[in-house]
């Protein structure tokens, strides 16, 4: 496989995702075309009141966290690498008449396709992983970003992707020090989905998150770590409330979902 052609590569694996997840319990699309909001816990603490705000969502698949943001009331930008995802999104926008806009495009080439900036720039949950370089993240957010407009991220934490699929031994490294070339059959929304991927992606540290963010004009306000997961998309996992799963040999001895909420400075 060609890891400098890690978009094209990427890209594809989404889309070829786009249809099992559609149909998966996991994405539970029914209930969410009758009115079910996506978000979760985390995220909805950290977001506060969004009524009348302007968002950009950042890696958004096919729509459901933004257009649940758009019913929280906000004004809402998605986008993301995956064509069909887009044009997923896009329908599903006009079934539940919600207003939000999305654009199909690299994450880094964001700048090419959006001008305006927004009270908000979101993110969540098994993004960075597809990225190289944070800086060149962090940038994007702080480009699009107004001034005191906050950055609200939730992420699996890196020390989960430090293990095997099976959470029996440390299989990588904690570190960004190369691309992971891999493949797969399933996926995480349907493990007997019909499908075969391959796809690149990197570790991120914490200190690199972080660093990145700080280098680019924006000031932490806020990082937490949680022992649990909202989405039960690993192997060998229990259920220990709603919404919440935890591997079940190693309980609550690993972080496996961490929370930033930063502030860009002043002009």
């Amino acid at each position: 496989m060609d890891v400098y052609n890690y978009i094209e590569l990427n890209r594809e694996s989404w889309n070829n995702r786009v249809e099992p997840h559609l149909k998966s319990e996991f994405y539970d699309l029914e209930s969410f075309l009758k009115g079910k909001n996506s978000l979760n816990e985390i995220e909805l603490n950290l977001l506060g009141e969004i009524k009348g705000k302007s968002i950009l969502h950042l890696q958004c698949h096919f729509g459901q966290d933004s257009i649940s943001l758009s019913r929280l009331g906000a004004k809402v930008t998605g986008i993301d690498l995956s064509n069909k995802s887009i044009e997923k999104a896009i329908e599903l926008a006009a079934q539940t008449n919600s207003d939000v806009q999305f654009i199909c495009c690299d994450l880094y080439d964001l700048p090419n396709h959006l001008e305006e900036q927004f009270d908000l720039v979101f993110s969540s949950y098994g993004t960075i992983g597809w990225l190289p370089d944070l800086d060149k993240w962090a940038k994007v957010i702080s480009r699009f970003l107004k001034p005191q407009g906050k950055f609200v991220f939730a992420e699996f934490h890196p020390v989960v992707w430090m293990f095997d699929d099976e959470f029996e031994k440390i299989g990588y490294n904690y570190f960004n020090v190369e691309a992971l070339v891999e493949s797969q059959s399933g996926t995480y929304a349907d493990k007997s989905a019909k499908i075969n991927t391959n796809y690149v992606m990197w570790n991120h540290g914490i200190g690199e998150v972080l660093n990145s963010l700080i280098s680019n004009n924006l000031i932490l306000n806020s990082f937490d770590e949680f022992d649990y997961s909202p989405y039960n998309c690993f192997n060998k996992t229990i259920q220990i409330g709603p919404n919440k799963y935890r591997i079940e040999h190693l309980d609550n001895k690993i972080p496996m979902v961490y929370a930033i909420v930063a502030t860009k400075k002043e002009a």
